[in-house]
């Protein structure tokens, strides 16, 4: 029986949909049906799998406990892997099992046979972990060391580099070495990439979803080519190993432009680096991708569209400050508004948008291009960050003489970031007149949803949990740990947000400058939800876990 007709059968479908499905397949394309059905959102991706396994007599495969062999991996090239979106998975009795997620076609079998040398038999698995189980089980890193050991005059000229030794061939072992960290931290769904040497050693780290963990560890002895490389990459000064350097270079990783900034300081052990990877193509996320509470989220957006005034994004470093200032420009973005961004670096590029890149080699910061753009009859305006106090004073004079500033602020909670603006230097009845609102804010890592399962806290996460005043709970969700997840439990972020709007007597309380406890007294009194509130709604509804809200949130 054909697809088609054995999910009509079965009542997963209906006869006006299998037709509606094969007049769209009939578009081109060479789609195949099940394919159609599940774009059109006619058919789940399992009940798909399974009228496959049931067409076909194959069985479904779960690659989020299953670790493909390495003798399976090297049965079949990675290039025809990755473009066929088969894996390997282990070699038994002689037949190499390899894992798909659409119809075993025959001219497929029959390639991955005559490429193995072997009899293949067939499973199912979903389509997502198929490509995730590609990019963990081909990992970029294998073989490094190889590479490492056999850098020979290239890390002589590196470690030691002239004008004449500069230009390096792009198939040397230390171009490899780099070109494959950046392309395992991209599969790896890194944001940053650390490369520290020590004492016996250099380490390479990646951050992923906020938490570093450890990459691969290379030899001292390639430390300063590694670093010179880089160097090159960036236009930097290669010469100079005892002043921390800025720069940036652009690479492709696997069909996708990633911007890579770069940043070096000298240690004891010699010079550290750390990359923060930038995709280009990317897509702006939706204020209500966000995580915000849809109270908030409504709050929120009718600030962003008040005429005047400013409002600001606060917390550390890595909390997503800039992720909602992006989403707000892009909620508020029109052709009746001029809007105009500073910015260090531009991680968006934004269409309509008139977007600044500071330069300070060219005399170009945060406080000149603001100058500059209140020049540029601007209705709204976003300063990617206020890190001084001209800059502070600038952003308050133009959110007190008709314009909407967005921008964002180093400070723990919204109402320390009131304080820093004082700190600053910035007189507090301005920063009163000029602050609409302050939104605070922290990623916290969600539970894997591949691994996720129900688990006794500790009795002191526990004890936390109700002196925090969390509501009662018949059970408590955490990740086991799985192959997609790096089996730490956790997979993506979500963002945690408090906003303080600016009322009357707020205003009087900054003006007074009262201290923060006074601060968020009142704030809470008029109904603000704390970070700590907000987390505690996640770990309420199985989002994330009490031992993540400690890691991340400071909780008093």
């Amino acid at each position: 029986m054909r697809l088609g007709e054995m999910l009509v059968a079965k009542g997963v479908i209906s006869s006006d949909q299998l037709q509606r499905a094969l007049a769209e397949q009939q578009t081109g394309g060479g789609r195949r049906l099940g394919e159609v059905l599940v774009q059109m959102g006619m058919l789940g991706e399992r009940d798909f799998l399974e009228a496959l396994a049931e067409q076909f007599g194959l069985r479904i495969v779960d690659l989020r406990q299953v670790t493909p062999d390495a003798a399976a991996l090297a049965c079949l090239p990675e290039a025809i892997v990755r473009s066929e979106a088969v894996l390997p998975v282990r070699v038994h009795d002689g037949r190499l099992l390899v894992a798909i997620s659409t119809e075993p076609t025959k001219d497929l079998v029959d390639k991955l046979r005559g490429l193995a040398g072997m009899p293949i038999a067939v499973q199912l698995a979903f389509q997502e972990d198929v490509t995730r189980a590609i990019d963990r089980s081909y990992s970029a890193l294998s073989g490094l060391e190889k590479f490492a050991t056999a850098f020979g005059d290239d890390a002589a000229a590196l470690a030691e580099p002239t004008a004449d030794t500069i230009a390096i061939d792009e198939n040397a072992p230390i171009v490899q070495v780099v070109n494959r960290i950046v392309t395992q931290a991209v599969r790896s769904r890194a944001s940053d990439i650390h490369i520290e040497p020590q004492d016996a050693r250099v380490r390479v780290r990646f951050r992923v979803d906020g938490a570093l963990y450890d990459a691969v560890s290379l030899p001292t002895s390639i430390a300063q080519a590694l670093v010179s490389r880089i160097k090159i990459m960036a236009e930097m000064n290669i010469v100079e190993r005892r002043r921390s350097q800025d720069g940036q270079f652009e690479i492709e990783v696997d069909s996708r432009l990633l911007d890579v900034r770069v940043a070096t300081t000298a240690t004891i052990w010699g010079e550290k680096v750390v990359l923060r990877l930038l995709d280009k193509s990317r897509t702006l996320l939706e204020l209500s991708r966000l995580g915000m509470p849809p109270d908030t989220r409504e709050e929120f957006s009718s600030l962003i569209r008040s005429p005047f005034g400013m409002v600001i994004c606060a917390g550390p470093t890595g909390s997503g400050k800039t992720t909602t200032l992006y989403s707000a420009l892009g909620e508020i973005n029109d052709s009746e508004r001029n809007l105009t961004t500073i910015e260090d670096p531009v991680e968006y590029v934004l269409p309509s948008i008139n977007q600044i890149q500071i330069n300070e080699q060219a005399g170009i910061t945060f406080a000149g291009g603001l100058r500059a753009i209140l020049r540029q009859d601007p209705d709204v305006i976003l300063v990617g960050e206020i890190r001084d106090v001209e800059t502070a004073r600038i952003a308050v004079q133009s959110a007190l003489t008709g314009h909407f500033v967005l921008s964002s602020i180093h400070a723990i909670d919204s109402t320390a970031a009131l304080h820093r603006f004082i700190d600053m230097g910035i007189e507090p009845f301005l920063v009163a007149s000029s602050v609409l609102a302050i939104v605070a804010q922290r990623l916290v890592r969600r539970i894997c949803s591949a691994c996720r399962e129900p688990y006794v806290p500790q009795a002191a996460e526990l004890a936390l949990y109700k002196a925090w005043g969390g509501a009662p709970k018949d059970a408590f969700w955490h990740g086991a740990g799985c192959n997609f997840c790096a089996h730490t439990g956790y997979s993506d972020r979500i963002g945690v947000y408090e906003l303080l709007k600016i009322g009357e007597e707020m205003r009087e309380l900054v003006v007074k400058q009262a201290p923060q406890d006074e601060l968020r007294s009142a704030a809470t009194y008029h109904g603000m939800r704390t970070l700590r509130d907000q987390a505690l709604r996640l770990v309420e509804h199985d989002v994330t876990t009490v031992a993540e809200v400690l890691r991340t949130i400071y909780v008093a």
